[in-house]
């Protein structure tokens, strides 16, 4: 075992058993799984992507490349943060046969012959190979872990947060920014991927009063305005001061009692402070990928945190000062520090051997080190026993979350290092490391000059003494030696290939990083980047400031697909979304059918009804001859408020809005930007500056995105406001020739043709609910749609539905409406689904010359005007099948259906009760100058011809005279 004695913050009353491999082991709680293992003498913990190397522990954190474990049915889990549990069960990945006699490291003996884009030059001939060998047998061997191809039963979450002031990481410099907005009342909230915040305070201390620490905590978890976030990794920065976080709620218990695994968090800040230190980066060396070769500060944290010592007897090799301090610290706790070896001009006085000027040049260890090699200044070269090696060659600033809006770092020459560029995200600032300011005294400082300037505080802060040491660097990249020195040690990139990568011409970062794979894996090049941006550097002449880096883009860290689709399975993926009206229309038997998101009546069938054709005419003939009655809810309606709002609605319609008087409506038509049709729909003015339009049911949330687009983008200096408001009013509509006597019936108001003409609209009072009526019609119809508050929308439908069929009529469902808006003419995204223009659906009138609009100058291209383009009419059977199917082809009489050109299609049919035989639209090229024009309509897979003729539209009461009387 190499649990040291005593020391660490991990709890030795509470020991934890887990398994790994098949094995069980023990450790503490407190311990992480790849601590416990270490303390365990476990080493191998995976095997490298490509080669199939053994690969043990590198680092202590969320940037480990190597330890990446299956844990339940989730792979490439970092064994460097999960923390152990009772019951635990964890396996490695990436390996045939067994983890210590991987049969695919076979791979590593055949690395000569595949070496980087040796995929590029090998697998294009012979050509047929592709599907039929290669491509199986790479997707057998790629991947670093697998999906079990089980359903995941565990519960996983997603929430929104807002605040004003979000700290990103849990460390001095976080908990400091943390305490001054607290302190000052913000809301704030302190995200830190660790389940112990403090940072470099739970490894190195730092801090002269040893309880700031905890009294820190403490009094931030004490206030009501700051909420503490541990296990929380903040993955990605986003436009509008929004920021994408996960929280690992349950993954440390074996027992979640009804938790989610994960949470998945939005969180929306006025200020964001980034305090997510650095990472240490490696030197690459040849051999340098041994599990027992480890980053210096993991070495030091997993000594002064976890009590583990992760070797017998330890070398330490570093270009800075950082890891002289890991020498120091492993010596206090009783390491055996075998030998402490820089590349620099000069070491302190240890009680081990020094080697300046010096190098590691080589290791050996097949599945663990076992020794390295030594090369002074003058050449000779010395080997060395020991188990473990700790390396550094400097530190990296976290600079990921500032460049996810596209905002380049800026190089350091004082730490050797890019640090975020200011002002890259904007509200978000770094302190601390993640700034390059690499002391602890400069990372409280730090944070509560950030924390200050956000809110413009200016009361004294009064920090604790910390040591303020700046780091001692010499640049130092990788050792020139024989044998391959390790970048990427998950992808298995090495030196050799950055430097073959620039000889092929492959020398923009961005190429050499997908020519190479390197940082292409879970840690994103992490810990792997600067090492290869500098070899880079140095093969063409640049500084490392010309070269760059690569583009970090969201997540920062591993983010399940679960828990972005939090709830999105069984009905969270396909929602019943139901009218209020839902339960009264199921009481009186409708048949439920899908409109757009939605569940809605398809028809009413009554008891000796044989067919749904009879309920269908039955409802036709009460809108016809009576009244019917339809919740018509699932219609969008979007509320637009606003000095400029009458503006922006002309800019965003093809006809004018503006001239519309307060107290009418009228019918409007969007185009996109491309000049096709985008939806239609109403728009009622209730106020100088309020209006309600509506959008059809399957567009509006299309319609909206449109909405924000314009005015974010197209008409941003417009003072106007919008909100869809579609679920907050259920919206009723009553049709027919008695529509009047039950609309007068219910409404306070008197409703006559004076008050409430065609295209009238206002609000009114139903018994003491305030609500809204218009008088509109989809019908061709007298009619109305009444809305009220959607808490009232089943009290509402059941009244007026009482009130119908007192004179007559009744409930009507979709398929009525079908036919009644095809009598008339009026189109639905059947007609307008993405490829027609208003001037096919003969709507060319309606496009203003008057005004700008969107889509107008693409809407006017030649080819989108021309009367040779397909365009809307009627169409009846005139032959002797007295029958239509949708989706007919049109056919010249005369023509080969095969042979010839299609004249166009039929978009709905419908059985018309009104006109006594079937009727359909249909978009014909020149359908307009076709009128009484006799065609086929030919469907060969259903084997159906008829003839039909081109008819004018609307078919029925063709001026009107039925929805103005």
């Amino acid at each position: 075992m190499s649990r040291l004695q005593k020391g660490g913050l991990i709890d030795r009353a509470k020991p934890v058993g887990f398994r790994f491999q098949g094995r069980d082991y023990s450790g503490f709680e407190g311990d992480t799984l790849a601590s416990a293992l270490l303390a365990n003498d476990v080493r191998l913990m995976g095997r490298s992507f490509k080669y199939h190397r053994p690969r043990g522990v590198l680092s202590a954190g969320s940037e480990e490349p190597n330890a990446l474990v299956t844990l339940r049915q989730t792979p490439n889990i970092r064994a460097t943060v999960q923390e152990i549990y009772d019951g635990l069960d964890a396996r490695a990945q990436n390996y045939a046969g067994s983890l210590r006699a991987d049969a695919l490291a076979i791979n590593d003996w055949l690395s000569p012959f595949l070496g980087a884009g040796f995929y590029y030059k090998t697998f294009m001939w012979p050509r047929s190979f592709w599907e039929k060998l290669y491509e199986p047998v790479i997707r057998r061997a790629a991947g670093l872990g697998a999906l079990s191809g089980a359903r995941d039963h565990d519960l996983h979450d997603k929430a929104w947060a807002y605040c004003d002031l979000l700290v990103i990481g849990g460390g001095p410099a976080g908990l400091m920014a943390a305490l001054i907005a607290g302190r000052a009342g913000r809301d704030v909230v302190l995200a830190d991927e660790d389940f112990i915040l403090g940072g470099r305070l739970n490894v190195d201390g730092g801090v002269s009063d040893p309880d700031w620490h905890a009294r820190t905590i403490a009094e931030l978890e004490s206030l009501p305005n700051v909420r503490v976030m541990r296990r929380t990794t903040v993955t990605g920065a986003y436009d509008g001061g929004t920021y994408g976080a996960l929280e690992r709620v349950s993954e440390h218990m074996a027992d979640a009692g009804g938790r989610p695994r994960t949470t998945f968090w939005r969180i929306v800040a006025g200020r964001a402070i980034l305090a997510g230190g650095a990472h240490e980066r490696p030197i690459a060396f040849p051999g340098n990928d041994r599990p027992g070769v480890m980053l210096a500060s993991a070495v030091r944290t997993y000594v002064t945190r976890f009590g583990v010592a992760p070797g017998r007897r330890v070398v330490v090799f570093a270009n800075n000062s950082g890891g002289i301090d890991t020498a120091r610290a492993l010596m206090q706790a009783g390491v055996n520090v075998g030998a402490v070896v820089t590349p620099g001009q000069s070491l302190p006085e240890f009680n081990c051997r020094s080697y300046a000027q010096s190098q590691i040049v080589d290791t050996r260890g097949r599945l663990g080190l076992s020794g390295v090699k030594v090369r002074d200044a003058q050449g000779r070269t010395e080997w060395l026993e020991c188990d473990c090696l700790a390396v550094s060659a400097g530190w990296n600033p976290s600079v990921h979350l500032t460049c996810h809006m596209n905002g380049r770092p800026v190089w350091r020459e004082d730490i050797a290092a890019f640090v975020p560029k200011e002002g890259a995200v904007p509200g978000l600032t770094a302190v601390g490391a993640a700034e390059g300011v690499l002391s602890t005294y400069g990372a409280l400082a730090g944070g509560a000059q950030a924390a200050k300037a956000a809110f413009g505080l200016r009361r004294r802060v009064d920090l604790p003494e910390a040591e303020d040491a700046p780091l001692e660097i010499t640049p130092f990249w990788y050792v020139e030696a024989k044998g391959r020195a390790w970048l990427d040690f998950q992808n298995d990139v090495t030196v050799k290939d950055v430097k073959q990568a620039h000889r092929e011409n492959f020398r923009s970062v961005e190429h050499m990083k997908r020519y190479t794979t390197l940082g292409m894996a879970t840690d994103q090049g992490k810990t792997s980047n600067m090492g290869a941006l500098a070899i880079m550097a140095e093969m063409t002449g640049a500084a490392i400031s010309e070269v760059g880096t690569t583009t970090f883009r969201p997540p920062y860290t591993p983010v399940p697909i679960a828990a972005m689709g939090a709830h999105a399975a069984g009905k969270g993926f396909a929602p019943e979304r139901l009218t209020t009206s839902h339960s009264f229309s199921s009481e009186r038997g409708a048949v439920q059918m899908e409109a757009g998101l939605w569940y809605r009546p398809s028809y009413y069938p009554q008891p000796g009804d044989v067919h749904w054709r009879e309920a269908c005419d039955r409802e036709v003939g009460y809108v016809r001859q009576a009244v019917g009655v339809c919740d018509v809810s699932t219609l969008g309606k979007i509320d637009v408020q606003g000095p400029d709002a009458a503006v922006f609605l002309d800019f965003v319609y093809t006809n004018m809005m503006s001239t519309l008087k307060p107290g009418r409506v009228r019918y409007g038509l969007m185009l996109r930007e491309d000049g096709f049709v985008m939806d239609d729909g109403t728009c009622a003015r209730l106020g100088e500056s309020h209006f309600v339009i509506t959008t059809t049911t399957a567009a509006a949330g299309a319609v909206m995105a449109h909405l924000e687009f314009v005015h974010q983008c197209l008409v941003p200096g417009l003072d106007v406001a919008f909100i869809s408001v579609t679920e907050a009013w259920a919206q009723i509509a009553v049709a027919g020739p008695k529509s009047r006597q039950v609309i007068s019936g219910v409404v306070a108001q008197a409703i006559d043709g004076q008050s409430y003409p065609f295209m009238g609209c206002g609000e009114v009072t139903i018994g003491t609910v305030a609500g809204r009526l218009f008088r509109i019609s989809f019908s061709g119809e007298h009619a109305y749609e009444i809305a009220v508050p959607s808490r009232y929308g089943d009290a509402l439908m059941r009244e007026l539905t009482a009130r119908a069929e007192a004179l007559g009529g009744g409930l009507y469902g979709m398929e009525a409406l079908n036919v009644l808006r095809i009598e008339k003419g009026h189109i639905t995204h059947a007609e307008i689904h993405g490829r027609t223009t208003a001037a096919d659906c003969a709507m060319a009138g309606m496009m203003s010359a008057k005004k700008d609009f969107v889509g107008k100058v693409m809407a006017s291209r030649s080819h989108l005007v021309s009367d040779a383009r397909e365009q809307l009419v009627g169409i009846k059977p005139v032959g002797a099948v007295q029958k239509l199917l949708g989706g007919s082809h049109i056919v010249n009489l005369g023509d080969e259906p095969v042979r010839a050109l299609d004249q166009g299609y039929v978009t709905s049919v419908c059985y018309s009760p009104s006109l006594g035989h079937m009727i359909g639209l249909a978009f014909i090229k020149g359908g307009h100058g076709r009128i009484g024009e006799q065609v086929r309509a030919v469907d060969l897979l259903r084997e159906f011809d008829t003839l039909c003729e081109i008819c004018p539209l609307p078919f029925f009461d063709a001026d009107g005279g039925r929805l103005r009387d």
